[in-house]
Formats: C-alpha cells, sequence, structure tokens
C-alpha cells in the first residue's frame, strides 16, 4: 500500500518593505519601496528627492562663474566632469576657442577623477555585498588622486577647478613627474582588485546573472555609460558608444583608447550579458583605459600651446544650446539658454541626468529577483543621489 500523500498549502502574503532613505546598500539617500512575496521582489518603486537642492533653478540666478560650484555638487565623486559639461555649454554659446594646454589639462584631470571614481564606485560594491577588503584597497588608491588634486586647486572633493575658458589654474611644478610616479604605482595594483572581486567566487555568485539588462530595454530607457555598454555586444555589431569616440569634445579625437564593450574573455560561468557581473566589469576597464589616456595627456602637456585659460566675455550671448559630456556614470548633459537682453545671468539652465535614466530602469531588473539580491543590483547601477536630485 502506497504511504499518504500529504499536501502543503503554503500561503504567503505581499508585504510593503522601505529600503532607506539612509540603508546602508543604497548609495547615498535613495528611498526604495519592494513589494515582495516572500523573498520574492514583485514590485520596486525608487523615491527620490531627499536630497535635492534646486540646483537648476540657482543656475537661473547666478553668473555662469558663480555656478560651478553648485556643479561640483551634482556627482560629487567626479566634481571635475560635472564643471566640464558645465563649462562647455556656457562656452559654446560664448563661441570661446579654448588653448590647447587647457584641453590637455581637462583631459588629465577628466580621466584622473574617472579613475577616483570609479575605485569607489569598486570599493562601495564590495561593501553591498559583505568584502571590507576591496574597500580599504580603493581608497588608498583614491588618496593619491585626491593629492594630485590638492596639488592643483586646493581641494580633495568638490574642486571647481575646470572652469568656463580653462582650467583655473596651471599645472604646479613638479606635478607631472608626480602625477607619471602615480600612475606607474597605480598599473602594477589593478590585478589585486581583480583578485578580490573579478575572480571572487562569492562575488561572482552574487553578481552573474543576476539583475539582466538586456540591450533594448537599456536603449528604451536611455541609459548611458557603462550600464549601456555591459549590455552591448560587439560581435552583434553594436556600437561602441561612448561620447569621447562618438562625438569627441575637449580633445579626445587625437587620444588612442578603447571602449570596453562584452563579450570579455574574462567572464566567468553563468555570467550572462547586461548583468551586474558585466556592469562593474566594464568599469575596471575603464580604469584602465584612463590610465592610458591620463599618460598621454602628460605627454602633451610639455609641448600643448598656449595658456590654460582665457577669459569668458562679460555677458552670455542669446541663444540655447545643449551639451553632453561622458562621465562616470553616464551622459550628463547641460542645456543653457542665454537672455535676449545679453546679461550675464541665463534664462534657463537644466542638467539631464545620466544616473536618473540609469536608476528608473531598477523595476525592470529587480522584478522577481530576491530580496538578498537587492543590493547587488542597486550598487551595480553605482548611482550618485546628487546628481539625480540636483
Amino acid at each position: 500500500m502506497s504511504p499518504e500523500v500529504v499536501e502543503f498549502d503554503v500561503r504567503t502574503d505581499e508585504m510593503l518593505l522601505n529600503m532607506g532613505p539612509q540603508h546602508p546598500s543604497t548609495h547615498g539617500v535613495l528611498r526604495v519601496v519592494l513589494r515582495t512575496d516572500g523573498e520574492i521582489v514583485r514590485n520596486v518603486v525608487p523615491h527620490l528627492g531627499y536630497l535635492h537642492r534646486c540646483a537648476e533653478k540657482i543656475g537661473e540666478n547666478v553668473t555662469p562663474i558663480q555656478f560651478i560650484p553648485y556643479t561640483d555638487r551634482m556627482d560629487y565623486l567626479a566634481a571635475m566632469n560635472m564643471n566640464l559639461g558645465y563649462s562647455l555649454a556656457v562656452e559654446q554659446i560664448c563661441g570661446m576657442v579654448i588653448p590647447e594646454k587647457a584641453q590637455v589639462i581637462r583631459v588629465l584631470v577628466s580621466e584622473l577623477n574617472r579613475i577616483a571614481s570609479h575605485l569607489v564606485g569598486m570599493g562601495a560594491y564590495g561593501l553591498d555585498l559583505g568584502s571590507f577588503s576591496p574597500f580599504l584597497y580603493a581608497f588608498r588608491e583614491r588618496e593619491h588622486i585626491l593629492d594630485l588634486f590638492e596639488d592643483i586647486c586646493g581641494a580633495r572633493l568638490t574642486y571647481s577647478y575646470v572652469t568656463i575658458g580653462g582650467v583655473h589654474d596651471d599645472l604646479p611644478p613638479g606635478f607631472v613627474e608626480r602625477c607619471k610616479k602615480f600612475l606607474a604605482y597605480f598599473k602594477p595594483n589593478i590585478p589585486d582588485y581583480h583578485a578580490l572581486l573579478t575572480d571572487n567566487q562569492i562575488f561572482v555568485k552574487r553578481t552573474a546573472g543576476v539583475g539582466v539588462l538586456p540591450r533594448d530595454l537599456a536603449i528604451n530607457y536611455g541609459c548611458t555609460g557603462p550600464v549601456l555598454r555591459a549590455s552591448l555586444d560587439r560581435t552583434k555589431g553594436d556600437p561602441l558608444w561612448d561620447l569621447r569616440k562618438t562625438e569627441p569634445y575637449s580633445g579626445y579625437e587625437n587620444y588612442t583608447f578603447d571602449v570596453p564593450v562584452p563579450p570579455f574573455d574574462r567572464a566567468p560561468r553563468g555570467a550572462v550579458i547586461g548583468d551586474s557581473w558585466h556592469r562593474f566589469y566594464v568599469r575596471m576597464l575603464e580604469v584602465v583605459e584612463s590610465v592610458r589616456l591620463c599618460e598621454q595627456a602628460l605627454d602633451r602637456y610639455p609641448t600643448a600651446t598656449g595658456s590654460h585659460r582665457i577669459e569668458p566675455p562679460r555677458t552670455l550671448t542669446p541663444g540655447e544650446v545643449y551639451v553632453e559630456t561622458e562621465c562616470p556614470r553616464g551622459q550628463m548633459g547641460f542645456h543653457v539658454v542665454g537672455r535676449p537682453n545679453k546679461e550675464n545671468v541665463p534664462l534657463r539652465v537644466r542638467a539631464r541626468s545620466g544616473c536618473f535614466s540609469n536608476l528608473s530602469v531598477l523595476e525592470e531588473l529587480c522584478r522577481g529577483c530576491l530580496v538578498g539580491d537587492m543590493p547587488a543590483i542597486i550598487g551595480s547601477l553605482d548611482i550618485v543621489m546628487g546628481e539625480i536630485d540636483r
């Protein structure tokens, strides 16, 4: 006689859970409301606005030079890149031609800031997933870059160094040699980061195949930067979308570098193009390319012509302009409208945040995942709330 079959009816109720606005697994003051069915996430709603400072409206009430420090506070981990985007927009509306020396310095500091930003992203991602050592390694290297920035502008986080017309000051004596020394020290240490995270089996289990973002979905949501590039496939003819290549500015067309796009030979078993592991690995490869760009800029600097800055006009030219630059977290665009009466205060200032678009896809990435996967997915987007709540 066969044993009696007992059927169990496991019933669960949906529950609303709050992650944040100050949860340690979110990158900034972000509140995420989860609708869960047991351990399964059914719906995700990110709530913004906890860091809003009305930066755009302030930009319509101060002169362009006065607004530069406010751009520092947008992506405060890549302030040089924020300074550059707004400066380019104002320079374009005024018809300014920037000297070669200023262009070279801009490329140098922008790529140094990209390295520092990705180091924070790497270290913080390790913390998100329970690993403390990568954070210490990342900040050890980042301190060297901040020392260099302190030498050129006296600040270590919000710089206001890249400004309208060029950069605030020329590079100090001995800076080129100190920067080359740092890069020579930094490059041999990059394999350590891969040993700590990229090839770490625990890290791979937490990220490979988790939070997969298909190419078409990334494009439809307007994702940019590493989030988009990690979802592309160069073997299928996908474009190597990087504004430094496709729409170069500040002389990037004169530099040699590659745009990291999957597939990668190093991808572990279980990894899928567009997943959290690929988004992390694209940033690690971009660090290597930024080192190449810095080395080329340092070689160009001694023979670069012109001054480090030219004086901007006293009034804005009537008209409007929209300029996008490739920042560490994606494309950052500035829309500036000059007043008809040629005052030096813009009529309109708007910022198009790449982080905002990247965060908007969070619901699609998390639907059906486990609650434990949420930190891995949010961390893989590498968002900075100051850029979103501008």
